[in-house]
């Protein structure tokens, strides 16, 4: 819940970065941005972007512990992700 609530923060600091430094119609570009940017370390922390045999690999090699910390830095920063997008979406639409 609070990675969900920090995601909020950021993507009110987007928007207000947005207003006060551009005009209106950048909001879904930084919020947007802000949300690609979480998604892109959801995945390089997932492993998603390697191939069969090196993930095949890394899951061989690394300990429990540190897999249950790679995957729960992967789940917060999408979860911190998600309302980035819904403010970009919504915006998009409100400005259309």
């Amino acid at each position: 819940m609070k990675y969900l609530l920090f995601g909020m923060l950021l993507s009110l600091l987007g928007v207000l970065v947005a207003i006060v430094i551009w005009n209106i119609e950048m909001v879904t570009t930084i919020t947007s941005g802000i949300g690609f940017f979480l998604i892109a370390i959801s995945f390089i922390f997932s492993g998603v972007l390697v191939s069969g045999d090196r993930m095949r690999a890394n899951l061989a090699t690394e300990s429990v512990e540190d897999r249950n910390q790679r995957n729960n830095v992967s789940f917060r920063s999408a979860l911190m992700a998600i309302p980035s997008f819904v403010v970009a979406i919504l915006f998009y639409f409100l400005l259309k």
